[in-house]
């Protein structure tokens, strides 16, 4: 029987199979979904932030940023015996959710959280090989550590698997 691990705000985790990473309330914030598919081993981070260089006192919060939390990801998923050579990536998230807001940095910080774990990614060779990243509405996001699948969940648009 599967367990379902639930990956809070700021927050990092890995599965095996069967069970189940999820993460809710991914709206400016962005799902990383790393997966190794030789021991079926899942790792999931939800990034509030693109750097933690932007943050003099972030040290004690290093799962809150792209940067050093895809980095600290990769560092368990390898503990637990997974390959980065191996790790491919989904993400999601991202969203444009305060574009009311006349501050242009709050306004898209979820365009500069995308590019961040992009860049992150392409800086440790992890392809990206699915993205529903951007729009204007928020995100539950499943990981399921059985086949890589991750399945995204939204109140206003439904629901869909890359």
């Amino acid at each position: 029987m599967s367990r379902t691990i639930t990956v809070g705000i700021s927050d990092l985790n890995i599965a095996q199979a069967p069970d189940v990473l999820v993460t809710y309330a991914l709206g400016s914030c962005v799902g990383i979904c790393l997966y190794d598919v030789n021991i079926k081993l899942a790792g999931l981070a939800h990034i509030m932030l693109p750097s933690a260089s932007q943050a003099p006192s972030s040290a004690n919060q290093p799962y809150k940023f792209a940067d050093t939390a895809i980095e600290l990801l990769i560092r368990k998923m390898e503990a637990a015996g997974g390959r980065r050579v191996l790790f491919k990536a989904k993400i999601a998230g991202g969203a444009q959710m305060f574009s009311g807001l006349s501050n242009s940095s709050i306004a898209n910080i979820g365009q500069r959280n995308t590019q961040a774990v992009k860049m992150e990614l392409m800086r440790q060779r992890i392809p990206i090989i699915a993205e529903d990243t951007g729009k204007d509405y928020g995100r539950t996001l499943y990981l399921t550590a059985e086949d890589g699948l991750m399945r995204i969940k939204s109140a206003s648009k439904g629901e869909w698997v890359w």
